[in-house]
C-alpha cells in the first residue's frame, strides 16, 4: 500500500545479502516510495570463502537512496530521520579512519581456523565438564578474528576498527564508530545477557581475540546514532544533518515486522536462512548454551532456531536445474519462481519418493533441531520448498499453532495469547506491524522512538 502520507517522511535502508533497498514512509507507516538495487551476494576466491568489497555496499546504498528521492512522491525536505538494518555477521576490518583493509567476510563464509589452543583456566575446565568443548571450539574456529590473525598477519597488525557491516555503514553515514546493540550477532566478545561488550577477563576475549579499542560504541535500538555528514549527504543525496536512529539486525527487524512480539507468537521466516523466532522480555537460550540475540524491542531478546540453508536452496535449484524456467520467465516477463509454483501445484506429494534434507551445512550445535525433519516429494522443486516448511514446523512441534502471514515472514501463534498488550502497545488481536505502528505513532510525541519500528515494515511487503 502506498500513499502521499502526512508532512513528515522517514527513510528505512535494508542492506541485504542480494540487494539494498531504500524505502520512504510517512508518519503513519504508509509506504510512500521505494528503490531496490541488486548486488552480487559474494565472491569466492577460494572454496568455501564468501567475500565482498565493503565499498560496494556503500556505493549501492548511495544509489538506492538517490533513486528513491528521485521519486516524485518523495519530498527530500520532509525526510526527518533514517534508520539502517543490514545482514548479520558480515565483518569489515578498517584502519583508524574507517578505510577497509581487505574485503568484507560475508556471513556465508565457511573458512575455519584449526589448531587453536582451547580456553584455559577454570573456565576451560568448566566447558569440558559441561560437554561444551566442541561448541566453544567451533565458535573459536569459525571466528573471523582468529582466521585473520593466523592467515593475514599484516592485515591483523593494521586493524584499528573491527566492525560488522552495520557499524561500517553507520560510520560512513555519521562519521562515528557506533552501532546498535541489536545488530551484534556474530563471533564477537559480546555479552548477550547484558546486551553489551563482555567484561574484562571474560572468556570471549580469548575466543574472539579483538582489542576492545577496535570495537564500536553501542547504543540500544531507537537511540540516536548521529547525524548525516556532508560527505554522506553528497553520496546519498540526503540532507546534511539528517538524524540516524539505531535499529537492529535484519532478522530482528523481520521479527518485529511480523508482529511476533510476545513469547507465545513465533515468526517463521523463509529467507536465505530459514528461521523460527520469538521475542521474550527475559534472556532464555533457545538451545542450551546457544545465546538468545538482542531484539529490535529495546531490552528484550529474540530466541532463534535456524535452518542455515533455507530458501538459499531454491536459488541453488534454480541455478543448477532451472535453466528452462529461467529462459521461459525471461520471455514471459515473470519471475522464474512463478513457474516453479506451477510445477509444485502440478505434482502430487509422495510420488517417486524424492527426499531432501535441509542440513547441507552445520548449525550452531551439531546436530541440532535444524536436523529434525526431512520430506519426501516427487519433484525437486516441491521437494526443496516442502523440506524447508517441514523443518521449520519441526522446530515448533508440541505447540498448537495459528498463523498470520505478512510478506516473507509468518507470525505463528504457538499457544493462547495473553490478555495484556504486548510491547509497544501491540495487543494480541494485532498481528501485523502496521496496526502496531498506528498505536506507536499516536502514543508518542516524537517520531524518533518509532523509527526502528518503521524499518520493520520492510519485511511486511
Amino acid at each position: 500500500m502506498t500513499g502521499s502520507g502526512g508532512a513528515e517522511q522517514i527513510l528505512a535502508i535494508d542492506v541485504g545479502t542480494q540487494s539494498v533497498r531504500a524505502l520512504i514512509f510517512d508518519a503513519t507507516g504508509i509506504l510512500v516510495a521505494g528503490a531496490r538495487v541488486a548486488i552480487e551476494p559474494y565472491v569466492s576466491p577460494h572454496p568455501g570463502w564468501a567475500e565482498q568489497d565493503p565499498e560496494l555496499y556503500w556505493r549501492t546504498l548511495g544509489e538506492a537512496c538517490r533513486q528513491v528521492i528521485r521519486d516524485p512522491v518523495t519530498r527530500r525536505d520532509a525526510i526527518v530521520g533514517m534508520a539502517i538494518t543490514t545482514q548479520r555477521s558480515t565483518v569489515v576490518v578498517t584502519d583508524e579512519d574507517g578505510r577497509p583493509l581487505r574485503p568484507a567476510i560475508v556471513w556465508l563464509d565457511q573458512r575455519r581456523t584449526t589448531g587453536l589452543p582451547f580456553v584455559g583456566g577454570a573456565t576451560g575446565l568448566a566447558f569440558r565438564a559441561l560437554g561444551l568443548r566442541e561448541t566453544v571450539g567451533s565458535f573459536m574456529a569459525d571466528c573471523e578474528a582468529n582466521w585473520l590473525r593466523a592467515h593475514e598477519p599484516e592485515t591483523w597488525r593494521a586493524i584499528r576498527r573491527y566492525l560488522l557491516l552495520s557499524g561500517f555503514l553507520i560510520h560512513r553515514l555519521t562519521g562515528r564508530f557506533v552501532d546498535s546493540t541489536a545488530s551484534q550477532v556474530g563471533y564477537l566478545p559480546f555479552d548477550f545477557t547484558a546486551q553489551g561488550w563482555a567484561k574484562s577477563g571474560d572468556w570471549k576475549w580469548t575466543a574472539a581475540p579483538v582489542e576492545p579499542a577496535w570495537l564500536p560504541e553501542l547504543v540500544p535500538p531507537t537511540d540516536r546514532l548521529g547525524e548525516l555528514t556532508a560527505a554522506a549527504a553528497e553520496a546519498t543525496g540526503l540532507p546534511i544533518g539528517l538524524p540516524v536512529i539505531a535499529a537492529a539486525a535484519d532478522k530482528a527487524c523481520e521479527v518485529l515486522g511480523s508482529g511476533a512480539l510476545t513469547p507465545e507468537t513465533a515468526s517463521l521466516s523463509y529467507g536465505t536462512t530459514a528461521t523460527v523466532n520469538t521475542t521474550t522480555p527475559r534472556y532464555i537460550e533457545p538451545i542450551r548454551y546457544v545465546p538468545a540475540y538482542p531484539a529490535a524491542v529495546p531490552g528484550e531478546w529474540t530466541m532463534e532456531i535456524q535452518i542455515y540453508r533455507g530458501y538459499w536452496m531454491v536459488e541453488w535449484f534454480k541455478r543448477e536445474f532451472g535453466h528452462r524456467e529461467v529462459a521461459l520467465a525471461g520471455v514471459s516477463g515473470v519471475e522464474p519462481e512463478v513457474l516453479f509454483d506451477e510445477l509444485v501445484r502440478s505434482v502430487p506429494a509422495g510420488s517417486m519418493g524424492l527426499m531432501l534434507q535441509p542440513y547441507w551445512s552445520p548449525g550452531v550445535r551439531i546436530p541440532g533441531p535444524e536436523a529434525k525433519s526431512a520430506t519426501r516429494t516427487p519433484a525437486p522443486t516441491r521437494c526443496t520448498t516442502n523440506c524447508i516448511a517441514a523443518s521449520t514446523a519441526g522446530c515448533t512441534d508440541g505447540s498448537s499453532r495459528s498463523t498470520a502471514r505478512s510478506g516473507g515472514s509468518r507470525a505463528t501463534r504457538l499457544v493462547a495469547p495473553p490478555a495484556k498488550p504486548g510491547a509497544f502497545g501491540l495487543g494480541p488481536g494485532q498481528p501485523t506491524f502496521r496496526a502496531a505502528l498506528t498505536t506507536i505513532v499516536s502514543a508518542n510525541t516524537s517520531w524518533k522512538p518509532c523509527l526502528v519500528g518503521l524499518l520493520a515494515v520492510v519485511y511486511t511487503r
